[in-house]
Formats: C-alpha cells, structure tokens, sequence
C-alpha cells in the first residue's frame, strides 16, 4: 500500500506552520502600520493646505482695500455722506410673538426683583390658601342630587 504522506511531506507541512505562526503577527502588523501611515500623511497634507489658506487669509488683511470691504459687508459702516440702506426680505422676517397675559396671582407676580426661596414660600401659600372665587362662576352642587349642574345657579334655585 503505497503513503499517502511521506515523511519529508509531513515535515514540511510542519515547517510551513510554524513559519506563518511565526510571520504573520510581524506582517499584520506592518501592514496595519503602512495604513495609518497613511493616513497620517492625508492629516499633514490637510494640515499644511489649511495652514497655507489661513497665511493667505492673514495676507489678505494687509490690503486697505479688503479691510474697507469687510468692514462695509461685517459691520455695515459706510463713508461719511453715504447713506445706508438694509433690505430685508419680508419672507425671512418672523412677526413678534404676542404678549403673554399675566394671571393676577401671587405666583405669576413673582418675577427677578424677589429672591427664589420668596418666591417658593408665596408659591406654598398659595398652593395651601383656601380658593376664594365669585358665586357666579363657579358651578353649584344641586341641593337635591349633589352634583354639579354646571349652569353656575345658586342654591335654592330651580334650574330647567
């Protein structure tokens, strides 16, 4: 019956194996490093341009005439004798939101001019106060069934 493997086969098959277990760690890591390498070129390269555009901003500053364009279109100054017009697109102007009508209660009253542990007293005194409210607002309980009969009658009186 003839080998399938010989001993020289075996041996080499061996010697393959321990050669990539050896190799590979050192070579995943070089090629793991050339890729940062990279892109830590790219990160200089990027670098470098914006260094170079910001030098030409710095540069542009020198010229009495781009400092006179910027500070027309920044700060809208104009010459002595001019007159300045703003155009505004009547698309992009958001209309004042309406005033909010304050309550007439000790809470809503407190604003900055008192200090916060006031305000929060007046807040629990409020909260614990009796409700004082007018008759004729406020809906009666009917005498006879105890329910309110949401019509804001007085005891006593036949409501249909």
């Amino acid at each position: 019956m003839p080998r399938l493997f010989s001993v020289r086969a075996i041996v080499l098959g061996v010697v393959l194996v321990l050669a990539f277990v050896l190799v590979y760690p050192t070579l995943h890591t070089y090629l793991r490093q050339q890729v940062e390498l990279r892109g830590l070129r790219q990160d200089v390269a990027a670098a470098r341009e914006r260094n170079d555009d910001l030098e030409a901003e710095l540069a542009r500053w020198d010229d009495p005439a781009y400092i006179t364009a910027q500070a027309r279109e920044r700060l809208a100054y104009v010459f002595p004798g001019e007159t300045a017009f703003r155009v505004v697109d009547p698309e992009s102007v958001e209309e004042p939101a309406a005033p909010v009508d304050e309550q007439d209660t000790p809470v809503a009253t407190t604003t900055a001019e008192v200090p916060w542990y006031s305000a929060l007293w007046d807040s629990m005194a409020v909260a614990g106060a009796e409700p004082t409210t007018d008759d004729a607002t406020t809906p009666e309980k009917d005498s006879r069934t105890g329910t309110d009969d949401g019509a804001g009658a007085k005891k006593g009186t036949d409501a249909p």
